[in-house]
């Protein structure tokens, strides 16, 4: 048997593997136990929300797994180096967690899930609405060798594997509000928050939460106007399990990319779905309000205007339509 790995996890990465079903005496011979252990774990498996079919003669089948995001579901569908799934039924937000484990030198990559948040936290000290099973609120643990201020880049290039799994997984068209938001028919269907700890010329970790509303049927009073889930888009529920699984995909692809080359390589990406592209805009930001029209970002990430003072560059703040109107 894998090392901590148990037989239950086995047991679904191999049926999950298998092009024909597995009879219980391979699946016994792998695990080194008998045919009766083997029905056994399998029941269990089926009592857990697993589908799992047993042919006579043939041997058993995974048609299902359950709604619930954890190793155990995540696992076999992870394409990429970043393995280790931190899975809570509940907590008060997945960038506490994930800022604790990297203190305490967790590897890069792990990911922390939250099924239900109760203080899920957006950009400029949000909250972000967090009901159980329904959606995805996760945290992922990432050590970039760049210099602390180049790590906002990195919520743009998040961006970009967010927009990409939700057209992908659901056939929707994303677009993307500068510098975390991304939106489907103009209303926000996801968010990435990333947070650092550094030294002045040196990195320790970033964070980057990224919140995604999957299978929400609604939203509280304050948020109905301005939200939406891919459900409620598209008209039919999302596989959370795949979803979560090609996403992480993308983030670790979109993120290898940036350390090689920077964030100039998807500038033309992220512009060519840039939901505010030559809108007129407000900018608030502690260095106070700026009106214009937006160019596009540069080769850093940071937001361009022609304003009637000339061209201006901003690399912080809260942008909001001068014209409600989309």
């Amino acid at each position: 048997m894998a090392s901590g790995a148990s037989a239950h996890d086995l047991i679904v990465a191999w049926l999950h593997a298998a092009a024909e079903p597995l009879s219980g005496a391979e699946l016994a011979r792998r695990l080194g136990c008998s045919r009766a252990a083997v029905h056994k774990h399998v029941e269990a498996l089926r009592a857990a929300g697993w589908h799992i079919e047993g042919q006579h003669a043939q041997g058993y089948r995974l048609v299902g797994a359950p709604d619930r995001l954890d190793a155990a579901t995540l696992g076999p569908r992870l394409a990429g180096r970043w393995r280790r799934i931190v899975s809570l039924a509940e907590t008060d937000s997945t960038q506490r967690v994930a800022c604790e484990l990297a203190r305490q030198g967790t590897e890069e990559g792990t990911t922390v899930i939250a099924d239900r948040q109760t203080a899920g936290r957006g950009r400029l000290g949000r909250s972000w609405y967090s009901p159980a099973g329904a959606n995805l609120y996760c945290s992922i643990v990432l050590r970039p060798t760049v210099a602390p201020a180049r790590v906002p880049q990195l919520a743009l290039v998040i961006g970009l594997a967010v927009a990409e799994t939700v057209s992908a997984t659901s056939g929707l068209s994303a677009a993307l509000k500068w510098p975390n938001d991304v939106l489907v028919r103009g209303r926000k269907a996801a968010g990435v928050l990333t947070e650092m700890e550094a030294e002045v010329e040196c990195v320790h970790h970033v964070i980057a939460g990224i919140g995604v509303n999957l299978n929400a049927a609604g939203f509280p009073p304050e948020l109905a106007a301005t939200a939406t889930s891919l459900r409620l888009e598209a008209g039919r529920a999302v596989d959370r399990v795949g979803f979560t699984a090609a996403l992480l995909a993308a983030v670790e692809r979109r993120y290898e990319r940036y350390l090689a080359e920077g964030f100039a390589p998807m500038r033309h990406e992220w512009e060519q779905i840039s939901w505010l592209r030559g809108k007129e805009i407000r900018v608030t930001s502690s260095e106070g309000v700026l009106e214009g029209r937006v160019l596009g970002v540069d080769d850093d990430g940071a937001l361009e205007l022609a304003t009637p003072l000339g061209r201006r560059r901003i690399v912080a703040g809260e942008v909001t339509l001068r014209d409600p109107v989309v």
